[in-house]
């Protein structure tokens, strides 16, 4: 099932993401889950949050993935959102 990870980081916190940017990026590659991902960016085109899709098996899967993302542990986001999501377009 595909689950859509919604993350926004905490206000100044660029520096936590950049600094934590390689462990994140090698937990999206060693878990096999993600689908798509990329950050959001803010006016100045600097990332400010994350887009996931994740395809797990079930919300609880979806939940201890971004629980388990260097991101998350390194205290990065301020608000967090996980939904199931169906692809219509570019399957």
């Amino acid at each position: 099932m595909l689950f859509a990870l919604m993350a926004w980081d905490k206000s100044g916190a660029l520096d936590v993401r950049m600094k934590n940017r390689a462990d994140h990026l090698a937990y999206l590659d060693a878990t096999g889950v993600v689908r798509q991902a990329g950050p959001f960016l803010d006016a100045d085109e600097q990332p400010c949050g994350s887009l996931i899709v994740l395809e797990v098996a079930d919300l609880a899967a979806a939940q201890d993935w971004a629980d388990n993302d260097p991101y998350a542990k390194a205290g990065l986001f301020r608000d967090v959102t996980i939904t199931a999501w169906k692809q219509v377009i570019g399957a």
